[in-house]
């Protein structure tokens, strides 16, 4: 069973969605604590040949919160305001049609848990990409929450009998292979490679939201590109 362990990030870039596609369960962590200025709630998008960054608002952000405890602000009025940027940046790509339908229907979800919300993306996205990985969600999971770190990791692997667990490149200063290897588990280090693909016909600007990939891509191209890592 091959296993990976993400917190929820909004419309992530093409690497995460390599780690989703490389495994059979995708744990979303949502029950550890927010992270102020990551990724949870914001991401770039391409305008004007730069990188313009949105943000998903939400209210009463604590780092003393579960990521799960955070909501996103109601009374806003970002989503018919980030449509408008969506089509502002994007309406002259070749899949902009079948990209925005998605993305107006993940945008306009009724859900203001950014846990929750940010699940329906990730699980809208895989489908529409026809990905099989399955999708847990980390709190409902019957797992020893005392647990820190990789030991915490390594119980939620256990409980899920994975054999592999996959984790991002960033994170090979955190986990100890022999610790993995004690309790049977391979670790994995996912290296996403770069691989240019065309922004109409300006300079190539890597490293951008899933958005930006499917805007320019056909779901057989980003297949292809969800094969471009390398394993560490």
């Amino acid at each position: 069973m091959k296993v990976a362990i993400m917190q929820p990030y909004i419309f992530p870039y093409i690497g995460y969605f390599q780690l989703i596609n490389v495994v059979d369960q995708f744990v979303i962590y949502d029950d550890v604590n927010f992270i102020k200025k990551g990724w949870i709630n914001r991401n770039n998008i391409l305008s004007n040949n730069d990188i313009q960054r949105f943000t998903v608002p939400l209210k009463n952000v604590s780092q003393n919160k579960l990521i799960n405890e955070t909501y996103i602000n109601e009374e806003s009025e970002w989503k018919d305001q980030f449509l408008k940027t969506i089509i502002h940046c994007y309406k002259k790509a070749p899949y902009f049609n079948d990209t925005f339908a998605l993305i107006e229907e993940i945008i306009k979800k009724d859900e203001y848990n950014v846990a929750k919300y940010i699940y329906h993306t990730l699980t809208a996205i895989s489908k529409y990409l026809e990905l099989n990985t399955v999708f847990i969600i980390s709190s409902e999971l019957d797992k020893d929450n005392l647990l820190k770190g990789s030991d915490k990791i390594l119980d939620i692997c256990k409980i899920l009998k994975a054999t592999d667990y996959f984790n991002p490149i960033g994170g090979v200063d955190l986990y100890s292979k022999e610790s993995f290897e004690t309790e049977k588990i391979n670790l994995h280090f996912l290296k996403s490679n770069l691989v240019p693909y065309k922004q109409f016909n300006q300079e190539f600007v890597p490293w951008l939201s899933i958005i930006d990939i499917l805007m320019f891509n056909s779901k057989q191209e980003i297949h292809n590109l969800l094969n471009e890592y390398t394993l560490i």
